[in-house]
């Protein structure tokens, strides 16, 4: 499961670039690889300019900005904790995901 995910995860831990594009990065890995990738991620994000894409709110929560797209447009925009103040999408889509944890 997530084979080419890991590969790719790899590579980009390998390589080292100064700006990052990721993908639905965990998005076909199991919950254990999952939160495997998620704490490489938090070494492999830091100092570096990254463009996140997730559905899976948890891998861009400690992200220093968040845009929420809704049908192709900007509606929020902010970390985290400014995010759940609005009480917005993000607000949300979060209290979805996590309602059941």
């Amino acid at each position: 499961v997530g084979q080419r995910q890991l590969l790719s995860f790899a590579r980009a831990l390998l390589s080292n670039p100064p700006i990052l594009i990721l993908d639905e990065a965990t998005s076909s890995v199991d919950p254990y690889t999952e939160l495997k990738m998620k704490k490489a991620l938090a070494v492999l994000l830091k100092n570096r300019t990254s463009l996140v894409i997730a559905h899976r709110l948890s891998t861009v929560r400690n992200a220093d900005n968040i845009v929420v797209v809704n049908e192709g447009k900007i509606v929020e925009e902010g970390n985290h904790t400014e995010l759940m103040k609005k009480k917005g999408m993000y607000y949300r889509l979060y209290k979805k995901q996590f309602k059941d944890t």
